[in-house]
C-alpha cells in the first residue's frame, strides 16, 4: 500500500466485527444480522442515505464495547442489569475515530427503551432516533431461532415485538417494522449465510475511503478492543505497535512502510477476538489442547484481514508473528526463506513486549533477562538474528517507546474501567 491507496471503511470495519462473531456459534453473525434488519427499517422510515449507513455501521459495531464472551452471550439473551455498560464503552472508543462519532452516539443509548416517550432523553442528553431503530433491530434478531426454519418464526416474532409497543419500542418503528415484516424475501436475506457479500449490490452507500493515517487511527481504536478483552493483555497491542514501528524504521523500512508497520502491529492479535475468554485470562501454562486453540488466533487474524487486497503486505506482517525460521511455528508452518522481513520484526517485537511488559500476576523482566531470552531464541533458529540485534543496540530507546505507548494505552483502560463501575 503506498500512499496513493486507500480502504473502504465499511469493509474494514466488517471484516473485523465479524472475527467478534466467531467466539461462540450462538452469536454468529449476530452483528451483520442487526445491522440488515436496521437498514431496512431505516429505509422504510425514510432516513436519508447518510442516516442508513450510520445505522448499518453502528449495527455492526453495537455490542463492541462488550469483551467477555459471558457478557456478549447476556446480551444475546437478555437485556441484564448494567445493560447501558457496553454501550457506554464501545462509544467511548469508537469516539476517539472522528468519522464514526456519529455512530459511535447511536451505540451509546442503543438500549435505552422508548417508556412511552419518556425515551427520548437519556440522563439529560437527546437519544438518536437511530438507537430506538438500532434497539429494535436488536430485540428481533435475537429472537431468530437457528433449528426452526425463518418463514416459519415470522409470526411470533412479529407478536413479541408489537406486545412491547410504547414500552420498549417506539409505535412508529414498530408499525415500519410489521409493514416489512410482509416480504419474505427480507426474513430469507437475515438467515442467509454469506449476508454481506450480497450487501453491497442491495445498499446504495457513499464509499468512505481512508488514508493510511485514517486507517492507523482506526486499527488503533480496534487495537483498544482486542486488548481491553483481558486485563493480563491490556496494553499489549499498543506496545507491539510501537516497538515494530521503531524496529522497522531502524532496519530502513520507508515511511509508509512503518505506517503499515504499526497498522499491523495494532492488529497482530485479532483473531484472539475469536478465543473464549477462560483461554485468554489463564494465568498458568496452557495445556495442550488450550494450546492448540490459541494457536488458531493467527489462522483467524490472516483470514479476517485477507478480503481487504490493500492490507496484503499488512496481513502478512501481522500474520505470521508466530512463524519460526525454523519451520515450527504456526499456522502455516512456513521456514525461513517465506518469512519476510516486516513479519521476522512483528515476532521480535511480540516476543521482547511481550516479556517486559507488567502483568496482573508478573512483572516484566529486566534488560539482561530479557536479551537473554531473545538470543537464546536466535540460538535455536526461532527468530530473526538481524532483527534481534537491531533491537539488542538500541534497546533503550526501543524500551522506553514501548513504555511510551503502553502508558498512553492504560489511560484508556483505566477511563473504560472507570464506565465498567459506574454503569
Amino acid at each position: 500500500m503506498n500512499k496513493e491507496k486507500s480502504v473502504n471503511m465499511l469493509e474494514l470495519v466488517y471484516c473485523i466485527t465479524n472475527t467478534g462473531d466467531l467466539i461462540s456459534s450462538e452469536i454468529t453473525n449476530h452483528h451483520i444480522k442487526v445491522a440488515y434488519m436496521a437498514y431496512r427499517i431505516g429505509e422504510k422510515l425514510g432516513f436519508t442515505r447518510e442516516q442508513q449507513q450510520e445505522v448499518f455501521i453502528a449495527g455492526l459495531l453495537h455490542d463492541i464495547g462488550a469483551f467477555s464472551t459471558k457478557e456478549r452471550l447476556e446480551l444475546f439473551y437478555n437485556e441484564p442489569p448494567g445493560v447501558h455498560r457496553h454501550s457506554f464503552i464501545g462509544a467511548s472508543i469508537l469516539e476517539k475515530f472522528k468519522p464514526l462519532a456519529n455512530v459511535a452516539n447511536i451505540i451509546r443509548y442503543h438500549h435505552v427503551p422508548w417508556s412511552y416517550g419518556k425515551g427520548n432523553e437519556f440522563a439529560g442528553n437527546k437519544v438518536p432516533l437511530s438507537s430506538h431503530v438500532l434497539h429494535l433491530a436488536d430485540r428481533i434478531v435475537v429472537q431468530i431461532k437457528e433449528n426452526s426454519h425463518i418463514m416459519n418464526q415470522i409470526k411470533d416474532i412479529s407478536s413479541n415485538i408489537n406486545r412491547l409497543r410504547g414500552k420498549l419500542f417506539m409505535p412508529e418503528f414498530v408499525d415500519a417494522f410489521l409493514n416489512i415484516s410482509n416480504y419474505e424475501y427480507i426474513w430469507l436475506d437475515i438467515v442467509y449465510e454469506p449476508l454481506m457479500t450480497i450487501m453491497p449490490k442491495m445498499i446504495n452507500f457513499d464509499t468512505v475511503e481512508l488514508s493510511l493515517d485514517e486507517i492507523i487511527n482506526l486499527s488503533e481504536v480496534f487495537a483498544y478492543i482486542i486488548d481491553f478483552r483481558s486485563p493480563y493483555t491490556a496494553n499489549h497491542s499498543f506496545g507491539v505497535a510501537q516497538v515494530a514501528k521503531k524496529l522497522a524504521e531502524l532496519a530502513g523500512f520507508s515511511q509508509n512502510e512503518c505506517k503499515m508497520m504499526l497498522v499491523a502491529g495494532y492488529l497482530h492479535d485479532l483473531g484472539k477476538l475469536a478465543i473464549s475468554d477462560e483461554i485468554l485470562e489463564k494465568p498458568d501454562k496452557l495445556n495442550a489442547e488450550e494450546f492448540n486453540i490459541i494457536k488458531s488466533h493467527t489462522f483467524y487474524t490472516y483470514r479476517t484481514l485477507q478480503p481487504i487486497k490493500e492490507f496484503e503486505t499488512i496481513n502478512t506482517w501481522a500474520s505470521l508473528h508466530h512463524e519460526k525460521l525454523n519451520g515450527k511455528g504456526y499456522p502455516f508452518n512456513l521456514t525461513a526463506d517465506e518469512i519476510p522481513l516486516g513479519s521476522r520484526i512483528m515476532a521480535v517485537a511480540d516476543i521482547f513486549t511481550a516479556i517486559t511488559e507488567d502483568r496482573p500476576y508478573r512483572k516484566g523482566m529486566k534488560k539482561d533477562e530479557t536479551i537473554n531470552v531473545l538470543r537464546g531464541l536466535v540460538n535455536n533458529k526461532s527468530i530473526c538474528p538481524y532483527t534481534c540485534r537491531i533491537l539488542e543496540e538500541n534497546y533503550n530507546q526501543i524500551n522506553l517507546v514501548r513504555k511510551e505507548a503502553q502508558e498512553k494505552s492504560n489511560m484508556i483502560y483505566n477511563q473504560v474501567n472507570i464506565i465498567r463501575e459506574c454503569s
